[in-house]
């Protein structure tokens, strides 16, 4: 009978502890839907995969899932930046199909799964603080996509709610939203069948106080009134989420980490570092006869000798020079508001000096020179029959190289500036940019470059594209607000905005 009751007891105890560690695992589970203006919902669940990781999470629209989780590490990097490393792979097992190559598995990420990253790095990045200087990786992995709902924004807000629950140091949440225009209407989460009737493809990220963090987008013959109000609805339309991924941070978020810092120069040094760099800084960015390369000769010739003359200070060599940049960044922005005048003498508005040439080579379909300042590229056009363009010679795949992530970017940028101007073809188009020299703007010399090598090669286009980019310098008030700005034309500085104009508009911040 003893025997008996002991045995009950042990069973009883079993099961307590199975259905305490069940509650358990339940509680920790959290779970949050954001409802959308048309109706759609994004859910966002958090303490059911990869709870090693520092934070992760599983993003839904529809039946598109991605999986985000973020790792970083405690020791600090020896590099004076953030090393920010953010992966994206879209399997095939995520849409029931098995690869099609000779392996039969996932192979080097493609070029979408790299533009994807590069979008997810933008919206991520602005927000990690200054002196954060830890090796961090964000890797979101789609679980699960249909026909209709696009993964992009959906990785970038599983990768905001990651980030917000981890315990790593990040001033978010933020919110993505993709936005379409149809029949004059804006249209948010657009399916993949309205983004082929919509004239827009815009994805907006925004953070609280609808402050925007990043645009990415496409559009055809779209009025400025349309995008402002396309901005302005998905700006809104963040909001909710970033309110629901604040709410889940407040309940199940992670105490924010402690990190060591540097301890700050001594205010006599950063004084010291002013009063011998500031005059000459300013005689230097004041000289219009300066280019590129004898104006950095300048800048790195006076900073050593200003690191010299303070080298019997106990001063970090690396704080040293980090505290001359910031100095040379100031006056830099200062002369702009005085003088409202560009360190090469021209005005805010003013383009560099432009030179094309084409029909430089007799044996090529096509070619273009574009030289814009000191950026020139040169554009080549092939055209060739759609079978032979399929076929991979033993030459091309011994010499071909992957393409590196910046130029797989920059050449998306301007593949998309180009691609609504030029008509169906019977045959295969190539159209190559090389940057032989750069001093900003190269990925809309090469929409400038492609355009002239297009037309060269006899290709109608509907309308020549040309490209710009735009720079905002600004001046922050006492609450880290923008109190006065200026807009610089073919310059490249704090935000970029990448335009190019024909019947196609491109923008892009970083």
């Amino acid at each position: 009978m003893l025997v008996n009751h002991r045995l009950l007891l042990t069973r009883v105890r079993c099961k307590c502890r199975h259905y305490r560690k069940y509650l358990s695992s339940k509680a920790n589970l959290a779970e949050i839907e954001v409802p959308f203006s048309n109706g759609t919902k994004l859910k966002l669940t958090s303490g059911r995969y990869a709870r090693f990781a520092d934070g992760a999470c599983v993003a839904t629209l529809g039946n598109t899932s991605v999986l985000s989780t973020v790792v970083s590490k405690a020791k600090q990097s020896s590099s004076n930046f953030l090393p920010l490393v953010v992966d994206y792979r879209q399997k095939a097992a995520a849409a029931g199909r098995i690869p099609t190559n000779f392996l039969r598995k996932e192979l080097g990420p493609t070029d979408r799964e790299v533009l994807t990253s590069r979008v997810i790095d933008r919206s991520l990045r602005p927000l990690f603080p200054y002196n954060y200087n830890f090796d961090t990786q964000i890797v979101c992995n789609m679980l699960a996509v249909d026909g209709t709902n696009l993964p992009e924004t959906v990785a970038i807000n599983a990768a905001s709610t990651a980030l917000a629950l981890s315990d790593v140091p990040w001033n978010g949440p933020i919110g993505a939203v993709r936005l379409g225009h149809i029949d004059n209407e804006i249209i948010v989460n657009p399916t993949r069948r309205d983004l082929e009737e919509s004239t827009l493809n815009l994805i907006v990220a925004a953070a609280s106080g609808n402050l925007v963090v990043m645009l990415e987008g496409s559009a055809k013959d779209i009025l400025q009134q349309d995008l402002l109000k396309a901005i302005k609805l998905g700006t809104k339309e963040a909001q909710n989420i970033v309110r629901s991924i604040e709410k889940l941070q407040k309940d199940y978020g992670k105490m924010k980490r402690e990190y060591e810092t540097q301890t700050p120069l001594e205010q006599s040094i950063v004084d010291s570092v002013q009063t011998l760099s500031s005059m000459k800084i300013r005689e230097i960015l004041s000289d219009h006869n300066h280019d590129k390369l004898s104006r950095d000769n300048a800048i790195s010739e006076l900073r050593q000798t200003v690191m010299n003359q303070l080298r019997e200070t106990e001063a970090d060599l690396n704080q040293l020079q980090d505290c001359f940049n910031t100095n040379l960044r100031q006056i830099f922005r200062q002369l702009i508001f005085e003088t409202d005048t560009r360190c090469d003498g021209r005005h805010l508005d003013e383009l560099r000096k432009i030179n094309c040439e084409v029909s430089l080579y007799e044996p090529l379909h096509g070619s273009a020179l574009f030289q814009r300042g000191q950026t020139q590229v040169l554009c080549t056009v092939a055209f060739d029959s759609p079978e032979s363009a399929l076929k991979m010679d033993p030459l091309t795949m011994i010499t071909s190289g992957p393409a590196g992530r910046r130029e797989v970017g920059h050449g998306a940028l301007a593949e998309r500036g180009l691609m609504p101007v030029v008509p169906q073809q019977p045959f295969t188009v190539r159209l190559t940019a090389e940057v032989l020299e750069s001093n900003g703007s190269s990925s809309m010399a090469s929409v400038c470059g492609g355009s002239l090598a297009l037309l060269d090669a006899g290709v109608l286009l509907s309308a020549p594209a040309a490209g710009v980019a735009i720079g905002l310098v600004s001046t922050p008030d006492e609450r880290g607000h923008v109190a006065d700005y200026r807009i610089l034309t073919d310059l490249v500085l704090k935000i970029t905005w990448a335009i190019w104009t024909s019947k196609w508009l491109e923008l892009r911040k970083a």
